[in-house]
C-alpha cells in the first residue's frame, strides 16, 4: 500500500486556513511556532499517517502551496 507525503512550500503559505477547514481528517493546522519570510504562520500536517490522499487541501489552496506524493512501501 502506498503512503502519502504532503509537502508545503512554507515560504509561500499565507495561512488562509482553507486547507485546514477542508481536510476531512482534520490533520492540518497553523504552525504557530514558525513564521515564514512573508510574515505568516504556515500550515503543517500533524499526522501524515492519517492522510488518505484525497488531495482536497491541494485543490483548495489558492497559491498551490501543497504538494502530494505517493511513496510505495
Amino acid at each position: 500500500m502506498a503512503k502519502i507525503k504532503l509537502t508545503f512550500a512554507q515560504d509561500f503559505c499565507k495561512g488562509c486556513l482553507l486547507c485546514v477547514d477542508t481536510c476531512p481528517k482534520k490533520i492540518l493546522r497553523l504552525n504557530l511556532e514558525n513564521v515564514n519570510q512573508k510574515g505568516y504562520n504556515p500550515v503543517e500536517c500533524v499526522d501524515m499517517g492519517v492522510c488518505t490522499g484525497c488531495a482536497m487541501c491541494a485543490f483548495i489552496c489558492p497559491d498551490s502551496v501543497i504538494g502530494m506524493e505517493r511513496e510505495d512501501s
